[in-house]
């Protein structure tokens, strides 16, 4: 952890342009924007991928992520929709291992978006991953 980036931020020892300081989150712009505008929502708390992330932290992350959506909306900048992005792992597009969420303001022809061609699979192989969804899924403590 000691090599955290956004660890360095939340602490205030590493410089960050804060938009959203907030006891369990903070939101700071990107220094590698896809769009302008575009800004990070992290938990204060040290997380580095989903499975470490509090679910009560994760929820904190989105509600601000969505409120952030909304005044980018609301704002003088030229914004005709939101993406939130999270990415889990290296295979997802993770680089920095501390969970942030990334609040993107689109225009259209910005050139941002999901580059991949969708699947058609049948029902079957559907169930079958449903299945193997559900198997793996374990019911919450509470």
């Amino acid at each position: 952890m000691n090599d955290c980036i956004f660890c360095a931020i939340v602490a205030g020892t590493a410089p960050a342009s804060v938009v959203l300081d907030e006891p369990d989150v903070l939101a700071f712009m990107d220094i590698r924007p896809f769009t302008s505008g575009h800004l990070l929502v992290v938990p204060k708390r040290h997380a580095s991928g989903l499975a470490q992330l509090d679910p009560d932290d994760g929820a904190a992350v989105f509600a601000a992520g969505q409120r952030i959506a909304t005044a980018l909306r609301a704002s003088s900048l030229p914004i005709d929709g939101v993406n939130l992005f999270l990415a889990d792992g290296v295979a997802a597009g993770q680089e920095v291992f501390h969970v942030h969420l990334h609040v993107v303001p689109r225009t259209g022809g910005d050139g941002f978006g999901v580059r991949a061609r969708p699947q058609s699979p049948n029902r079957t192989v559907l169930e079958g991953t449903a299945d193997a969804i559900r198997s793996a899924l374990t019911v919450p403590e509470g």
